[in-house]
């Protein structure tokens, strides 16, 4: 019997874990109205932390054009940094690591929640998808193209946004280029019609993305930085011409920079549940990628425990993320390791509420003692 890998120790970049599990980013929409994170949020996080496992934060936005949900948090006024040390010290208080997400929604936006702004993208393509606002979910408004000086500002936001992430003592920071956002449509030749240097082949497409990852590896290096990345997603009416030849190149660009890791989300998933019909779709995009990216890979999508020990065992990821779990199960690495039953995730509470469904679950321990 193999000794469990997924329980083994590993460092990613300047971050040493005691186990592979990774609680990845998951939105709940439950900040407070000026996207600064609640008392719920610090709890929620304080009971799934673990020690030595590391916990990716939410998305949070890097400006008031990058909403794309009412709910989410920010890191684009000082003022949010408080919130992000709070979350920081209790997961680092359990012997947790923890990184913060950092998003622009893009397209994917409505000018009620973006300051009134349209919201913005690489090219103008029509598209059907929705945004969480204050009256609930409405579709998408109409994006305009960026612009130079849109792309030079958008960067300097990812940046600022990190430091802020940095200066509230998390550990690293993991930049969204995936699920339709900004960063990723700017990769997808479905969504970017550009002819200028930042459109066509490839290595233009991923420009905007490496320009986004200097800015930040300039604050305090590349091995606090994740990359999020999610090949042939289909999330926001996202469609790429030869997905797996775009998302090649991008590792091969990616691994120059020597990153903390690189997070792939697989294509069995679609937003946050399984696409129909390939739930049982094996892993396939971090195998991919593992031939091009050399650096610690995260696989997410789909994974329980059996699997997650699978590809760790393969050699085609170094850690893995289990999201939907993780909501119900704040014990997820104890009951994993033990092979402890699951509670079951409460669909209803994942977009917004209030602590039923979010702060509310107990740990195994606890059920055993209430006689459950």
């Amino acid at each position: 019997m193999n000794v469990s890998k997924l329980f083994s120790p590993i460092t990613i970049g300047s971050i040493p874990l005691k186990h592979r599990l990774v609680m990845p980013p998951l939105t709940r929409l439950r900040s407070n109205p000026d996207d600064s994170v609640s008392d719920m949020m610090v709890e929620h996080y304080a009971q799934r932390a673990s020690d030595g496992g590391l916990i990716i934060i939410e998305s949070a936005n890097i400006s008031i054009q990058a909403r794309g949900y009412f709910g989410a948090p920010g890191l684009y006024l000082d003022s949010h940094i408080d919130g992000y040390r709070r979350i920081a010290d209790a997961v680092h208080a359990k012997g947790g690591r923890v990184v913060a997400q950092i998003v622009h929604c893009g397209r994917t936006s409505h000018t009620d929640i973006a300051g009134g702004q349209p919201p913005v993208g690489p090219s103008v393509i029509p598209f059907d998808t929705m945004a969480f606002t204050p009256d609930g979910w409405k579709p998408v408004s109409p994006h305009r193209a960026m612009d130079l000086e849109d792309i030079r500002q958008t960067v300097k936001d990812f940046r600022d946004a990190a430091q802020r992430a940095l200066d509230a003592g998390v550990d690293g920071v993991e930049i969204h280029s995936a699920n339709g956002y900004l960063l990723d449509s700017f990769l997808y030749d479905g969504s970017n019609k550009r002819t200028d240097a930042y459109g066509g082949p490839i290595e233009n497409r991923a420009r905007f993305l490496l320009e986004v990852i200097e800015a930040v590896s300039a604050l305090r290096g590349a091995d606090r930085i994740g990359v999020r990345l999610s090949p042939s997603g289909e999330w926001n009416d996202m469609v790429d011409s030869d997905s797996m030849a775009t998302f090649g190149r991008v590792g091969e660009l990616l691994d120059q920079f020597r990153l903390a890791y690189l997070h792939i989300i697989e294509p069995r998933i679609k937003g946050d549940d399984a696409k129909v019909g390939h739930e049982d779709m094996e892993p396939v995009a971090a195998a991919h990628l593992r031939k091009v990216f050399k650096g610690p890979i995260m696989a997410a999508g789909g994974f329980n425990g059996d699997s997650a020990e699978a590809i760790l065992q393969q050699g085609n990821a170094d850690l893995v993320a289990i999201g939907r779990p993780f909501t119900s199960n704040p014990d997820l690495p104890e009951r994993l390791r033990l092979k402890l039953p699951l509670t079951p995730y409460d669909r209803s509470a994942f977009w917004g509420g209030t602590e039923q469904g979010y702060t509310d679950f107990p740990r195994y321990r606890e059920l055993v003692t209430a006689g459950k």
